[in-house]
């Protein structure tokens, strides 16, 4: 005769999800992406070229006139060009430069760039610019 179906005992299967849990955070599967270095920024006269080596594309970041570059900053995977105008932001797979226009009496002052993000801080706003998809988030101040 056939025995018949017993449940499971809860502190039987308790081992067993302790242990799967201890192996998921021991494998890594929760630790930070090694973000390889793949931007490179090289200033011409009247440009900004922007060197993408994961696409092997290369990114112009043409200045109007009277515009000039205060600062530029360069992570792995995203770089950001302060400018008298306007802040100019690069990844890796954002397809090219993405800006988004000073304000009037705008003052830049500081920024955090690291891996594919980028935070800058000016006295009216705080901009994000994410690299993998070359968007732009403000917040007034």
């Amino acid at each position: 005769m056939p025995t018949p179906f017993r449940k499971p005992d809860r502190r039987s299967c308790l081992p067993v999800l302790l242990q799967a849990v201890l192996l998921l955070f021991s494998s890594g599967a929760f630790a930070e992406e090694n973000v390889p270095k793949a931007l490179f920024l090289y200033a011409e006269k009247d440009k900004l070229v922007a060197s993408n080596t994961v696409t092997g594309q290369f990114f112009d970041l043409d200045f109007g006139a009277k515009e000039r570059v205060e600062d530029k900053f360069v992570a792995n995977a995203v770089a950001i060009v302060v400018t008298s105008r306007r802040f100019a932001g690069i990844g890796t797979f954002s397809g090219g430069w993405q800006s988004i226009r000073r304000i009037a009496s705008e003052k830049f002052i500081s920024a955090e760039v690291q891996d594919y993000s980028a935070l800058l801080v000016t006295s009216d706003r705080l901009l994000s610019f994410y690299g993998r998809t070359g968007s732009w988030s403000e917040r007034k101040r």
